[in-house]
């Protein structure tokens, strides 16, 4: 079996680290089912809607199967969908997943094996996996983010596949309020990060202002573009922090 690291807290080891790996990643995939099942309705609509702006059938598949980021996918189907071009809706999407390049670091340290297998692993690094497995103190739970993440994968492809399947008419995902889902998700994103710390309520107030100025003289997909600047910003106070 695996040792631990020792802990850079005084030698104090985290009440979670004294269960067994097998009851840890049960506890992460415990975590992983609720998520997955909120995963899964968010992948439905995210397939509908690319479907429904002309992805094809394929294409949003392969998207959540490389991907597997909700933020970055309505990101690049947004700013298509606003006008902006594929340059703006590729930028706009890794400017956004930039924030798991911090987050990644933290978690390195527990992470196991040589580059490649930790390269593997760290592709469990998603934003609730992540929270779920934090002990604090600078330490991580990989086991706990490994169950939880590998729950959520699938459902996310699901999702999305279902959602491609049902291809419902422009005309019902008016009716449904489907078509308000895309700002819907970005509006809570917005909130959450202003109730984190400062540099996160920084970041979040740059984005929505330079959105909301930008979305008055430009397409939807340019202004999200452009409110990814406040990104840039909280992933330089975060990176100052840590």
């Amino acid at each position: 079996m695996e040792s631990e690291p020792a802990s850079d807290t005084g030698g104090t080891r985290p009440a979670a680290l004294s269960e067994t790996p097998r009851q840890r990643l049960v506890a992460g995939l415990r975590v992983g089912v609720g998520l997955a099942l909120a995963a899964f309705m968010l992948a439905v609509t995210f397939g509908a809607l690319a479907r429904s702006e002309g992805w094809g059938v394929i294409a949003p598949i392969v998207c959540s199967l490389v991907v597997f980021s909700g933020s970055a996918q309505f990101a690049l189907a947004a700013a298509l969908a606003g006008g902006g071009g594929i340059p703006a809706a590729v930028t706009a999407a890794a400017l956004i997943n930039a924030r798991f390049i911090p987050m990644g670091v933290a978690v390195a340290g527990d992470l196991r094996g040589g580059r490649l297998r930790r390269a593997i692993e760290g592709q469990a690094v998603v934003d609730a996996s992540w929270v779920a497995a934090h002990l604090g103190g600078g330490r991580f739970d990989r086991y706990r983010l490994i169950g939880a993440t590998i729950v959520q994968w699938p459902a996310w492809v699901a999702g999305t596949a279902l959602g491609v399947a049902l291809a419902p008419p422009e005309s019902l995902v008016e009716t449904l309020g489907l078509d308000v889902i895309f700002p819907a998700f970005f509006l809570l994103l917005l909130l959450d990060e202003l109730r984190g710390a400062r540099p996160s309520r920084f970041a979040a107030a740059i984005g929505g202002v330079v959105a909301a100025g930008l979305v008055l003289v430009v397409p939807t997909g340019l202004a999200l573009l452009g409110s990814t600047a406040g990104a840039l910003l909280g992933l330089r106070g975060k990176g100052k922090q840590s």
